[in-house]
């Protein structure tokens, strides 16, 4: 516990000194929700469709989005090239962190189409709204949320009252100018958004980066957001003239060589409305420990402990001696059902040390009695497979009803041990 002294300066028994710079709040008074008239404000597009598809259609006016990720793995790089390559006006960048002329190195790799994006270097947030008032910009981005503090405060910045009163002075801006608001911030040791968890509940959108930075892709994933779907991701990947947004994402995430080994399957995942074809990898040998180890990367641990349980208990399968290691190639972290049978059938693979067809995919949830169980959006996963030159796919039975083909040729299984038929 921080003793944290507010001073009570004359101007601040008036209020906070950044709500002189906003246009004065009218008196509120309740009205019934019938006569409420709903504005229809069309949402901005930015010039990045990935992103555009994240927040659900674009930016809405007098939003306020928070952005997350790893230090270095492209969050100022990905919002400084949306506003130097947008069409919107006036665009202000205030940051904390970086000098005018390393953002200006920046721009000049990434390249000017919008002419008027100010940049503005403080950390005061009083002198930041002073700014916003003289210049009235479209849009702002805040790099980072914990170098700014109030003067209300004498705390440090970063700290927990400071990082709630600035996100509550924005917010508030937000709402009574309709300018959007985008807040970029940091993450704890353990990949947590830092700060207060009211940080998460002020804003009405929040983003997180995921990847590894020693890859040249990164996935902006919607953990929160009031205005779409929170299950859509953004694929980029990072050029030397910025972040570049990955239209056929499947082609990054699976790898076709002609000396491919056992333990290697293809299934089609959904995440919101976009499908992906993601490839398995699965690695079983003798256990030379005690204990067998199970490691998974990229998927519930958990999950794969309980595939493994219906292996052993309704196919005979002694995995309870071997070491099993599981991996999402690419960097995915998936958490969808539909992809257990094609990690049942990588298990297998690597298991019988027999190689998989290249030209199949994989599609079904896999229950505790070992039958095979349908998914949603059937349709639009075997259309991501034909995209990607599959030619057969293994579905649950009674899935298709009767549906016939001519791009692609389902085979249907309702149990493990027809899957397993078809190909050991």
């Amino acid at each position: 516990m921080v003793e944290e002294k507010v001073s009570k300066s004359a101007a601040a028994a008036q209020g906070p000194g950044w709500m002189q710079h906003l246009p004065a709040a009218g008196t509120v008074t309740p009205q019934l929700l019938i006569d409420v008239q709903a504005e229809q404000l069309p949402r901005i597009l930015t010039s990045d469709e990935e992103l555009n598809r994240v927040l659900g259609g674009g930016i809405v006016p007098g939003s306020v989005t928070l952005v997350a990720g790893e230090p270095g793995i492209g969050k100022s790089t990905l919002f400084l090239q949306c506003a130097l390559k947008s069409n919107l006006g006036k665009v202000l960048y205030i940051s904390g962190e970086e000098s005018a002329h390393q953002i200006k190195m920046r721009a000049d790799r990434i390249g000017f189409d919008n002419r008027e994006v100010y940049i503005l270097n403080e950390t005061r947030m009083e002198a930041a709204f002073q700014a916003i008032k003289q210049i009235a910009p479209r849009w702002i981005i805040v790099d980072s949320i914990q170098t700014l503090q109030s003067e209300l405060l004498e705390s440090a910045a970063g700290s927990v009252a400071q990082v709630r009163e600035c996100a509550a002075a924005f917010q508030y801006l937000a709402k009574q100018t309709h300018i959007p608001v985008t807040i970029i911030g940091h993450i704890t040791k353990d990949g947590s958004i830092a700060g207060p968890k009211i940080l998460e509940h002020v804003v009405d959108t929040v983003l997180q980066f995921e990847g590894d930075r020693n890859f040249n892709y990164r996935i902006l994933r919607t953990h929160k957001n009031r205005f779409g779907s929170t299950s859509e991701i953004g694929i980029y990947e990072m050029t030397a003239s910025g972040m570049r947004g990955v239209a056929n994402a499947s082609e990054l995430l699976i790898s076709r060589h002609e000396d491919m080994q056992s333990g290697v399957a293809y299934a089609t995942t959904l995440e919101g409305n976009r499908a992906l074809m993601i490839e398995v990898q699965a690695l079983v040998s003798p256990s030379v420990y005690g204990t067998p180890q199970r490691t998974a990367n990229g998927f519930d641990l958990k999950r794969l402990q309980l595939l493994l349980a219906v292996l052993e208990k309704r196919g005979g399968f002694h995995f309870g001696v071997k070491d099993v290691f599981l991996n999402i190639a690419g960097g995915l972290k998936i958490d969808n059902p539909g992809i257990d049978l094609a990690i049942t059938m990588a298990l297998l693979s690597s298991y019988e040390d027999v190689m998989l067809p290249q030209n199949y995919c994989f599609i079904g949830e896999v229950g505790l009695s070992g039958e095979i169980r349908g998914v949603n959006k059937i349709e639009q996963r075997l259309q991501e497979a034909v995209k990607m030159g599959m030619e057969f796919a293994v579905v649950p039975k009674h899935s298709i009803k009767g549906q016939v083909r001519n791009d692609i040729k389902l085979l249907e299984a309702g149990k493990l041990e027809e899957a397993y038929r078809l190909f050991f």
